[in-house]
C-alpha cells in the first residue's frame, strides 16, 4: 500500500469514531437495492452483527497496491487477501491479483511495488476479477491498515464499471494505532515555555506500528505480504491493548 502524505487520514476516523453502523441490517437492504449479480451476491452472503465478540468475526486481511495516491486519478494494480482470526492467519488460502489499472504506471509506483509494465499488460482487468474477488471476501470484515485508501479506491473503481458503489466494513489498524498515539495530551503551556517539552507526531505507518510490538520487518509494498503484515498487526493490537470479547461495533467502521 502507498501511504505517504495520507498518513494524517486517521483525523478522519476520529471524526467518526465509536459512531458504528449496522451492517448486517445494511447488507440485507443493499441487497435488495443493488442491479449488479456480483454485488447482489456478495450483499446477499450477509454480515455478521456489530455485537459479535471480535475474537469470533470472520476476518479477512486485505491490501490494494496503486499507482499513487489519489483515490480519483489512480487506478489498482494489486489486491492481496487472506482469512484470518486473532489466533491464526491462513496463509495457504492467500489470493493475489495483479490487474491492469485504468490508468498508465508512472516509474516512482513501478519502483515502489515492483508491478511492470508487461505484467499489468498480460494481467486481467479489475472487472474481470471481480466476481471471484467479491466471492473471496463475502461475509468477512475485512481488515487494512488505513480504510480510506481501501475503500476509496475499491468504491471508485466499482463506480466507474458498474456504476456502482461498493459498502463493506473495515477494521482499520492503522486507526487502532491513532486512538493511542494521535489523542495523546499536549504539554501544558508552562512546560513547553519554561521546560521546552515538546510531543513528536509517533510514526502510525504500518513498519512503525508493527516494530512497537516487536513484529518483525517485512519489505513493503506487495499485496499479499503487506496484508499479511496488517493481519499480524491487528493479532498484536488486541493481546496487548483490547479485548477478544469486545464486540465488533467497537472496532469497525
Amino acid at each position: 500500500m502507498l501511504h505517504g502524505s495520507l498518513l494524517n487520514l486517521p483525523s478522519q476516523a476520529k471524526a467518526s469514531a465509536r459512531q458504528s453502523l449496522d451492517w448486517a441490517g445494511r447488507f440485507q437492504s443493499l441487497a435488495l437495492q443493488t442491479t449488479d449479480p456480483r454485488l447482489r451476491a456478495y450483499y446477499a452472503a450477509g454480515m455478521v452483527s456489530g455485537q459479535t465478540p471480535l475474537g469470533q468475526a470472520p476476518l479477512m486481511a486485505m491490501d490494494v497496491e496503486t499507482t499513487g495516491l489519489n483515490p480519483t486519478r489512480d487506478g489498482i494494480v494489486s489486491i492481496g487477501i487472506l482469512p484470518m482470526t486473532l489466533h491464526r492467519i491462513e496463509a495457504s488460502r492467500a489470493k493475489h491479483w495483479i490487474v491492469q489499472p485504468h490508468v498508465p504506471m508512472a516509474d516512482a509506483s513501478i519502483a515502489l511495488h515492483g508491478i511492470t509494465h508487461s505484467q499489468v499488460a498480460d494481467a486481467p482487468k479489475l472487472i474481470d476479477i471481480l466476481a471471484p474477488l467479491l466471492e473471496a471476501i463475502a461475509g468477512h470484515v475485512l481488515v487494512v491498515h488505513c480504510r480510506a485508501i481501501e475503500r476509496s479506491f475499491l468504491n471508485n473503481a466499482l463506480t466507474r464499471m458498474i456504476n456502482e458503489p461498493i459498502e463493506m466494513p473495515m477494521i482499520d489498524t492503522m486507526e487502532l494505532e491513532a486512538r493511542l498515539y494521535r489523542n495523546q495530551p499536549m504539554p501544558s503551556w508552562w512546560d513547553r515555555w519554561f521546560h521546552n517539552k515538546t510531543v513528536e507526531p509517533v510514526s502510525i505507518r504500518l513498519a512503525d506500528s508493527r516494530a512497537r510490538y516487536g513484529l518483525p520487518f517485512y519489505k513493503p509494498h506487495h499485496a499479499v505480504t503487506d496484508a499479511l503484515a496488517t493481519a499480524e498487526l491487528l493479532q498484536a493490537q488486541v493481546a496487548h491493548r483490547f479485548s477478544a470479547n469486545s464486540a465488533l461495533d467497537d472496532f469497525w467502521r
